[in-house]
Parts: C-alpha cells; sequence; structure tokens
C-alpha cells in the first residue's frame, strides 16, 4: 500500500487520557490487550513499537492479512483491534464487521492513510470505536487506543465533518462492484463474466454510476468514487 495524498493531513490533537489507576490493594490493572493488523510490515512493526511503549498497553497478536483478523482475535482475546483499509484477503472495513459480529468483546479501531470521507462512514457502519490517520502524532495513538478502551469515540473532527458533508454513497452494491471489477481496465465482457451477469446489465450500472458521480467516463467515475472512499 503506497502512500496517498490523503497522508498529507494531520489528525486533530487528542486529551490524554491516563490508564485508570488501580485500588489499592487489588495489584495493577491489566494491561489493554491489543491486536495490529497492517499488511505493511515496517507500518505494522512501528505500531507494535509504539504501543510497546506504552506500560498499560499490550501488543498480543499481528496479522498481515484481513481475512486473518478473526482468527487472531479468536485465539488471543483482545481488547482492541487496530486494523488498515487496504490489506490483502479482505479489506479492513469488511474484517471489522466480521470482527464485531464474531468477537463482540473487541473493539475496532481502523488506523489507515486514507483520510476519506467515504471510509470513516463506511468505518463506523461496519462498527469501529475509531477512525485515525497515520500521521497523527505518536502520543494520539495510545491515548486512541485508550479511549475506545474506555468506550469512547475517536474520530478525527475535521474528516467527520467532510464526512457529514459528503452524504451517504450514493452507489448501490451492484454499482460499487462493477466499478471495482472495472479498476483494472477491465473490458465490460470481462467485467460480466467476472461477476456473473450480462453485458447489458453491466452496461447500465456503469451508465448509472457515471450519472451519480456527475462524471462523463467509467474512469472518472471510478476516480470520483475512489476519492470518496465508496469503493
Amino acid at each position: 500500500m503506497s502512500p496517498t495524498p490523503d497522508a498529507g493531513r494531520r489528525a486533530a490533537p487528542l486529551a490524554p487520557v491516563s490508564a485508570a489507576p488501580a485500588s489499592a490493594g487489588s495489584g495493577p490493572a491489566r494491561p489493554i490487550r491489543v491486536l495490529v493488523a497492517d499488511d505493511q510490515h515496517l507500518v505494522r512493526g512501528a505500531l507494535v513499537a509504539l504501543l510497546g511503549l506504552e506500560s498499560d498497553i499490550e501488543v498480543v497478536a499481528e496479522v498481515a492479512r484481513g481475512d486473518g483478523v478473526v482468527a487472531a482475535a479468536r485465539a488471543s482475546s483482545p481488547d482492541i483491534a487496530l486494523l488498515d483499509v487496504q490489506m490483502p484477503g479482505v479489506d479492513g472495513l469488511a474484517a471489522a464487521a466480521s470482527l464485531r459480529r464474531e468477537v463482540p468483546t473487541c473493539r475496532v479501531l481502523v488506523v489507515t492513510t486514507f483520510a476519506r470521507p467515504g471510509y470513516l462512514r463506511r468505518a463506523l457502519e461496519a462498527g469501529a470505536s475509531g477512525y485515525m490517520v497515520k500521521d497523527a502524532a505518536p502520543a494520539a495513538l495510545a491515548d486512541a487506543v485508550r479511549r475506545v478502551h474506555a468506550g469512547l469515540r475517536v474520530v478525527d473532527p475535521e474528516l467527520a465533518a467532510e464526512s457529514l458533508a459528503a452524504g451517504e454513497n450514493p452507489l448501490t452494491a451492484r454499482e460499487r462492484d462493477v466499478l471495482v471489477a472495472a479498476r483494472d481496465g477491465s473490458t465490460v465482457a470481462a467485467v460480466a463474466g467476472r461477476l456473473f451477469l450480462s453485458e447489458g446489465t453491466v452496461r447500465n450500472y456503469m451508465s448509472a454510476a457515471i450519472g451519480k458521480t456527475g462524471t462523463r467516463t467509467r474512469a472518472e467515475a471510478i476516480g470520483v468514487a475512489d476519492r470518496n472512499g465508496w469503493l
């Protein structure tokens, strides 16, 4: 996953949230158990290293694929799962939905390069408790983990405002499927074969997507949908 222009923005600073003090005589509080899922080894290692500096946070699992998140969570019983958006297998948003369904005791914090309103909306719809970009200050990551663990929601205010302004994803699930399948420049026939649709149906979905995105070609429609995080 290569850096995009979205990576230049800065997340709003978060006020520090300290770990809850242990009651007298009760011994030290149990560290917050965290699963980190990111397909880039260096990024994943950096996140693990940053969290490892915190005395009240413990990384209990690392995953490089979205389709390995649920199994890893079942095996390690994390309190929080840090999920990237774009990962092989299934993306982080689909993984978040599966995790919330299969391991409901684990809260989800999306940590990604992509500061896109559509991704934020989809993440929250999938049950994520937070969404932050990777260029946030290092201290903000640990604070976000603590906030999510405390039952709070962590979202960049600027991105939240953009999400409200952008509105809901206008594309239907099938229109999205068609644009995703056509991303690599595939012909209508190839897209139809891949999705088990007729070529006429594919053309109709493409035409509808072009109209909804206010564009003139399918390439432009894919570009607009991608920038908004609708795909």
